[in-house]
Order: C-alpha cells, then sequence, then structure tokens
C-alpha cells in the first residue's frame, strides 16, 4: 500500500529538479511546481535564466541569442537527463520513457514533461 500522497510525490519531483538545475545547471529556478497527471510528470519552473542569458535574450540579434539558451538549455537537459530520470524513478517507482522540456526566454519559464512507463501509485487520501 503506498504510504505517499499525490502531492508529497509532488514536492519530492519539484526538490529533486530544483537540485538538478542547481548542481547541474549552476543556478536554481525561483519557482517550482509538478503536477502528476496519470502517466505524465509537468514539471513547471518560474525564474530560471541567469542574467547574462537575459543580455543575451534582449541583445541586438536577439533571435540568435535564443537560439543559443535553448540549444545550451536542451544540451543540458539530455547529457543530464539519466540523473533526471533516475532520481523520478527513484521516488515514483515508475521508470521515465521520455522527457521533453522547452525554455521561454521572455518570460523567464521552462516546463520539463517526464512520459512515464506507467501510472505512479499514491495515497488517494491526499488527492
Amino acid at each position: 500500500m503506498p504510504t505517499k500522497t499525490k502531492g508529497e510525490l509532488e514536492a519530492e519531483i519539484s526538490q529533486a529538479v530544483i537540485r538538478f538545475e542547481k548542481e547541474y545547471v549552476g543556478r536554481g529556478p525561483l519557482e517550482t511546481r509538478t503536477f502528476l497527471v496519470d502517466d505524465l510528470v509537468l514539471v513547471r519552473l518560474k525564474g530560471v535564466l541567469a542574467p547574462a542569458e537575459h543580455k543575451l535574450a534582449g541583445a541586438s540579434d536577439a533571435d540568435r541569442g535564443r537560439d543559443l539558451i535553448k540549444q545550451v538549455r536542451q544540451q543540458l537537459i539530455e547529457s543530464g537527463g539519466p540523473l533526471l530520470h533516475a532520481a523520478v524513478k527513484d521516488i515514483l517507482g515508475v521508470g521515465v520513457r521520455s522527457t521533453h522540456t522547452d525554455i521561454s526566454t521572455r518570460t523567464g519559464e521552462r516546463v520539463i514533461v517526464f512520459t512515464l512507463d506507467g501510472r505512479p501509485e499514491y495515497d488517494p487520501a491526499g488527492k
């Protein structure tokens, strides 16, 4: 019988993603929120851009700056993916099938979506 609630699992995933961002990317988000929906995990991070990234996104060649930021952030997720997948599997007891991400250089928000190998179990009392 699962002992953790949905909210507790969501909070643990948020903390794991924050740890990843701080240790792997070098800077943590200002706010993180996680949502479990069937076999999906949606993580929304706010305030993820570093000051240099803000300047790059607003430079005279802003399109190129935005593209560079997105490429670097995508590559960091690709190379650090196994760490994130292991953390999610450890928390939920279900493996990660794939990861999808995007970042807004305008708002400084990032979303990460994990598709899972199955639906995680949790104590329904916490919804």
